[in-house]
């Protein structure tokens, strides 16, 4: 045996902890049982015979996942990732975690199994260039059966390492590859991922890109580490603090707690303001601010909030003539084959195309589209291009998805027109297009000052003065009396508004969007299988709006 880590079994649940300073091992296998090599890219251990088959048994769970952590504690690699079912995955991974992250100590310490998942703690040591510092988290394993030989394995994962670690990544400790900053808003207030959780992601990003310009000095972090140039290092633990160089923002703090506090009311929603006048963008918030910044780099169909571009591009190709035009609003139209249905199957015989976009009529943004030929299949993605900068490429100062409207086809092209299809945005875009909208030209988003790195910045023609005046007059009556009235009504001010939900194949309900503006501010959000726009994102909306 050797020294350092000891696994027994406590009132049913086995326990692994570190008693000695290294990667030492004292191991007391459970059962008496002792590793022994497999395939699968892994290990095995005795308790299951090969070709056995269905869930792994708990004693099979606590065994394997009890073999994974001592070994891992021991400061085996190998062993550890053999225990795996990826251990050409795992073995790189674990190997770094004593010579990459430079952790010279770990107490690992499981918790009770919750069917195949093991949680765990880990109580580390983390030294480097004579300098050392506790480190401590959470995270846990689930235990399967291979494939191949039908014995118990740790699925890897790299998050089973950290919590934070994705496909790509590593643990890296070293001095650190950009100087912290000191991020404020436009008037100077600090910004912080402890105060405001949803800006983390993009706090790091600001970092990597700024920090030098920002005028700080690097100091030695343990990170989380990518070869990829648009992913930014997460900093996980501080050795010796660097100095911190202001980088001012244009986010506004108010805006942005109230974002933060908006978006909280449901598990997957986001929200983006921006300034119309200028550009800027408030706020940026999601209420899963540990993932993927959906806000600014998802992409999804954004549905009837679409059909700002649509009546843009309507009234741009002589199709109406305003806000007054007499137009049909069927219960159902179809195209090419297929049948597209308003909410319910309301209709009008006619009605005003401010009273059509007020409601949102899909048939009304379908059917007078029929006389444009085959050159509807490129004409919303030209508009979206010509007047709302969508197709261009936004540099914000982080990573964004732009928004894009393909060429579409057959039916593709009727479901676009009402935001449908083929066509992908987040809330950053809608919130552009609102407050394009709003401002009659295109001013594109940025977070953080053209002249701090001379960037170009995406462009695009102004609406023409008639059009712009029109768009405004109908979401106006959408929020004064239409489909987003209820969420708009608490808003003071100029305002106006669209409403949208879009279809997800396999998604029960369907995903909540709304854009609107009030005053000099603009903002959307759309939240996951929330319903109709004006009931969930709606008010997500308004709460932002409000804090102008």
């Amino acid at each position: 045996m050797h020294d350092g880590t000891k696994i027994a079994i406590i009132g049913g649940v086995f326990a692994v902890a570190t008693v000695g300073i290294g990667y030492g091992a004292y191991a007391t296998f459970l059962d008496g049982g002792a590793n022994d090599g497999g395939s699968d890219g892994a290990r095995t251990t005795s308790q299951s015979a090969p070709g056995a088959s269905g869930p792994p048994t708990a004693d099979e769970i606590e065994k394997t996942a009890a073999d994974f952590l001592a070994a891992w504690a021991d400061g085996e690699a190998e062993k550890a990732a053999q225990l795996t079912d990826n251990a050409v995955a795992a073995q790189p991974l674990l190997a770094g975690y004593r010579n990459r992250a430079h952790v010279s100590e770990a107490v690992i310490t499981p918790g009770k199994p919750t069917g195949a998942k093991v949680p765990f703690t880990v109580e580390a040591t983390v030294s480097y260039d004579g300098r050392s510092k506790p480190w401590s988290y959470a995270s846990e394993l689930t235990v399967v059966r291979g494939v191949t030989t039908g014995r118990p394995l740790v699925d890897w994962q790299p998050t089973v390492l950290h919590p934070k670690l994705a496909e790509g990544a590593e643990l890296t400790t070293s001095e650190a590859k950009a100087p912290p900053i000191e991020a404020v808003d436009h008037a100077g207030v600090e910004l912080t991922k402890e105060k405001y959780p949803s800006l983390g992601p993009i706090l790091d990003q600001l970092r990597k890109k700024y920090g030098e310009q920002a005028g700080g000095t690097a100091g030695v972090e343990l990170a989380v580490t990518s070869s990829d140039p648009n992913s930014a290092d997460q900093t996980l633990l501080t050795l010796t603090e660097g100095k911190a160089g202001t980088l001012r923002t244009t986010l506004d703090a108010g805006v942005q707690a109230a974002a933060e506090q908006a978006v909280k009311r449901y598990g997957g929603a986001s929200v983006v303001a921006v300034k119309p006048s200028t550009g800027e963008i408030r706020a940026v918030a999601n209420s899963k601010p540990d993932g993927f910044n959906t806000a600014l780099q998802g992409g999804q169909a954004p549905g009837s909030t679409m059909k700002i571009v649509t009546a843009a591009m309507m009234m741009d190709r002589g199709l109406v003539n305003g806000p007054g035009s007499r137009v049909e609003c069927p219960a159902t139209v179809s195209w090419e084959g297929v049948v597209f249905h308003n909410l319910n199957d309301f209709g009008y015989p006619t009605t005003s195309f401010r009273n059509a976009f007020a409601q949102s009529c899909n048939s009304t943004f379908i059917k007078p589209i029929k006389p444009l030929g085959a050159s509807a299949h490129t004409a919303l993605g030209e508009t979206a291009r010509k007047y709302f900068g969508i197709g261009e490429v936004w540099n914000t100062g982080v990573a964004t998805f732009d928004g894009d409207v393909p060429v579409s086809a057959g039916a593709e092209t009727a479901a676009s027109y009402i935001g449908q299809g083929k066509i992908r945005m987040n809330a950053l875009n809608m919130a552009s297009i609102a407050a394009t909208a709003k401002s009659g030209w295109f001013k594109q988003p940025v977070i953080v000052a053209k002249s701090l790195d001379d960037r170009d910045i995406a462009t695009a023609q102004p609406l023409p003065h008639s059009i712009a005046q029109s768009l405004r007059t109908m979401m106006k009556s959408t929020a004064v009396s239409g489909t987003g009235k209820a969420a708009m009504s608490g808003v003071s001010g100029n305002k106006g508004a669209k409403t949208g939900s879009a279809e997800v194949d396999g998604q029960g309900s369907s995903n909540s969007w709304f854009t609107a503006y009030a005053g000099d501010l603009a903002a959307a959000a759309v939240v996951q299988a929330g319903g109709h726009g004006g009931d969930a994102a709606g008010p997500v909306v308004a709460s932002v709006l409000n804090a102008r």
